[in-house]
C-alpha cells in the first residue's frame, strides 16, 4: 500500500508541474508586467516611470526564465518564473499584487469557507442518498414519480435564484437570519445556515437522481432477488446490501467536491458576504489581481489530485475485490 501511495504521489509531481507551467504561460500571455502596472495603477496615462517603479516593487521586472545579467548562480532563479511560479510548489504563494501576504489570507479566510463547505458536504450527501433510497424504495408509484418531478424542477432552476429567493424570503422578509455578513465563533450559525441550506437544495436534483440510478442498477442484480428470496425486507436490502455495493460509484463523485471544501464558493460567499475563499477569489478577478488567481488554480489543482488518491485507497477498503499491486 505505501509503495503505491508513493507511485501515486510521483505520478502527480509531473501533472502539477505541467498545469504551473500552462497557468504562469497564460498569465503572461494575457498581461504582461507593463499592461499589470497600468491596471494597478488605474490610469490610462500613467507615466513610464511611474510604470517601472510598480515593477520593481512587485518582482515583476525580472526576465521570465533567464537572467542574463545575473551571477552564474542566479540565471534561472532570479527570474519570474521561480520567483512567481515555481516557489508556488513548496506553499510559498509571496505578495499578491495589493501588497498582502496570500499566505496569511488563505489563513483567514478558510476558516468561514469551512464553516459553509463542510456541512453541505456531510449533510448533502446525508440527504441526496436518504432521498434516491426512497424513490427505489418506492419505485414504479405515484411518491416515486413525484419526487423525480421534484428533483427535475429543482435541477432545472439556478442556484442564483435559490439565493435572490432565499435572501428575501427567509432573511428579508421573515427576518429569521441576517440577509449577509458573518461573525467568527458560534455567532456565525445564523451566518451561515442558510448558505448551507441553500447548498444542500440547490444540488438535491441532480446528486439524488444521480445516486437513484446508481440504486437502481444495484437493485436490479441478481444477489437482491437472492436477498428477497431469502425473507429480507425491502429496508434490509436496501440497507445492508444495496447501499454498501452502490457506495464505490458514489466515491468517484465526491471526489469533484473536495476542492470546494477548502476553496469555498464563489456564488454563495460573494451574495452572503462570507469572508471566505470563494469571495476572496472572485474579488481578485474583479480586481484583476492574478498572483491570487494562480494561487488559487494551483491549490485546486493540488486538492483535486489529493482527492484522486484518497479515492484510490477509499476503494481498497469500500470494496475487497480490488487489490493494489
Amino acid at each position: 500500500m505505501l509503495a503505491y501511495v508513493i507511485k501515486r504521489i510521483l505520478y502527480a509531481i509531473p501533472v502539477i508541474l505541467v498545469v504551473n507551467l500552462i497557468t504562469f504561460l497564460l498569465y503572461f500571455k494575457l498581461n504582461s508586467p507593463d499592461d499589470m502596472a497600468r491596471l494597478q495603477l488605474g490610469n490610462k496615462h500613467v507615466t513610464t516611470a511611474a510604470i517601472q517603479d510598480w515593477k520593481k516593487e512587485h518582482g515583476y521586472d525580472k526576465p521570465i526564465f533567464y537572467n542574463f545579467h545575473a551571477s552564474a548562480l542566479h540565471h534561472l532563479t532570479d527570474t519570474l518564473f521561480f520567483e512567481k511560479s515555481l516557489k508556488m510548489l513548496v506553499f510559498d504563494f509571496g505578495q499578491s499584487d495589493a501588497n498582502r501576504n496570500i499566505s496569511n489570507d488563505l489563513k483567514m479566510r478558510m476558516g468561514p469557507s469551512l464553516a459553509i463547505a463542510l456541512p453541505s458536504f456531510i449533510l448533502g450527501i446525508i440527504v441526496n442518498v436518504s432521498v434516491a433510497l426512497s424513490m427505489v424504495l418506492f419505485r414504479e408509484t405515484w411518491i416515486e414519480r413525484s419526487m423525480v418531478l421534484l428533483c427535475l424542477i429543482i435541477m432545472s432552476i439556478s442556484t442564483l435564484f435559490y439565493i435572490i429567493f432565499g435572501q428575501f424570503i427567509v432573511a428579508k422578509w421573515w427576518h429569521w437570519v441576517p440577509l449577509s455578513g458573518y461573525s467568527p465563533g458560534w455567532s456565525q450559525f445564523k451566518f451561515v445556515i442558510l448558505p448551507i441550506l441553500i447548498a444542500i437544495i440547490s444540488s438535491l436534483g441532480a446528486d439524488a437522481r444521480w445516486y437513484r440510478a446508481i440504486f437502481l442498477e444495484e437493485a436490479n442484480k441478481e444477489y437482491v432477488q437472492l436477498a428477497k428470496a431469502k425473507g429480507l425486507s425491502s429496508m434490509q436490502i436496501l440497507l445492508h446490501h444495496v447501499l454498501p455495493n452502490g457506495a464505490l460509484p458514489i466515491l468517484t463523485g465526491v471526489v469533484v467536491l473536495i476542492p470546494s471544501l477548502f476553496l469555498g464558493s464563489l456564488l454563495l460567499e460573494s451574495f452572503f458576504g462570507i469572508p471566505g475563499l470563494g469571495s476572496y477569489t472572485m474579488d481578485a478577478i474583479l480586481q484583476q489581481d492574478f498572483a491570487i488567481v494562480r494561487v488559487m488554480v494551483y491549490l485546486g489543482t493540488v486538492l483535486y489530485i489529493l482527492g484522486l488518491i484518497l479515492t484510490d485507497l477509499a476503494y481498497t477498503y469500500a470494496d475487497p475485490r480490488i487489490r493494489l499491486e
